[in-house]
């Protein structure tokens, strides 16, 4: 077999990745499909639901049988065994193509499909909990001297722009809106563009305290502009081939 050239390993590691983008943009439109049909048939319970025992709308089991969870395998007996056996078996018969991950409640036997069921509700005090944690979140103004800019190519070949704290070495969406298409897109490629906002004072600051950062925004500046001129280069390409075919027969 003859050996790949480096520009063949390249066309072929851009096509995996963006075979992966278009999974991921796959899955999350199964994903909202599920939760709309959750939400339009009422299948989520609520906590008073919850607790008052009612089964599990998705499937019909209890969400919590109380009976305590399974102990590890190397610790269970042989009747526990044969038991925990036999409901493997009967959930892999129920969801043999669900392909899903499976999730259940502390203290409880059942195990339910992430396809199929729908999560157990927040206990009220959570709720409150995470109420007040985003809430102590500072806002984008109070933070904007760390956000960056990154642009995000899509399966779409929209680009698009996403802040988030510098801190973070790459973009973890794989699936975002796009305002041009008006759906949500695979993310295939991210790169870091520079500073969100560029306060001159705090870029002077920046300089001085951290060079090594610079340098990378540096490099993912001049990154974008080699992608826009490649873009500009085979719109060129295309208007000639256009013009060449407008060209009257000699």
């Amino acid at each position: 077999m003859a050996k790949l050239t480096e520009e063949q390993r390249q066309q072929r590691a851009a096509a995996q990745v963006r075979q992966q983008a278009l999974a991921a943009e796959e899955q999350d439109r199964q994903d909202n499909e599920r939760r709309e049909t959750w939400a339009r048939e009422g299948m989520r319970l609520t906590w008073d639901e919850f607790e008052a025992g009612e089964p599990c709308r998705g499937c019909g089991k209890p969400m919590c049988d109380r009976l305590g969870s399974w102990s590890p395998l190397m610790k269970l007996s042989e009747g526990e065994r044969r038991e925990y056996e036999a409901a493997e078996a009967r959930f892999k018969e129920e969801h043999p193509n669900c392909r899903s991950i499976r999730w259940s409640i502390s203290g409880s036997r059942v195990s339910h499909c992430s396809q199929c069921c729908p999560p157990p509700p927040l206990e009220p005090q959570m709720v409150r909990k995470l109420a007040g944690f985003f809430a102590a979140l500072p806002s984008e103004e109070e933070g904007k001297e760390n956000l960056d800019v990154w642009d995000l190519t899509l399966t779409c070949d929209h680009v698009v722009s996403r802040s988030q704290h510098r801190d973070n070495s790459y973009v973890s969406a794989r699936v975002i809106d796009c305002p041009e298409c008006g759906e949500r897109r695979g993310v295939v490629q991210s790169v870091r563009v520079g500073p969100a906002y560029t306060d001159e004072a705090t870029q002077a600051d920046r300089a001085a305290a951290d060079p090594d950062r610079l340098a990378s925004e540096l490099a993912a500046a001049q990154e974008k502009l080699r992608r826009e001129e490649r873009k500009a280069e085979v719109t060129r390409r295309r208007i000639e081939e256009i013009q060449e075919q407008l060209k009257p027969n000699s």
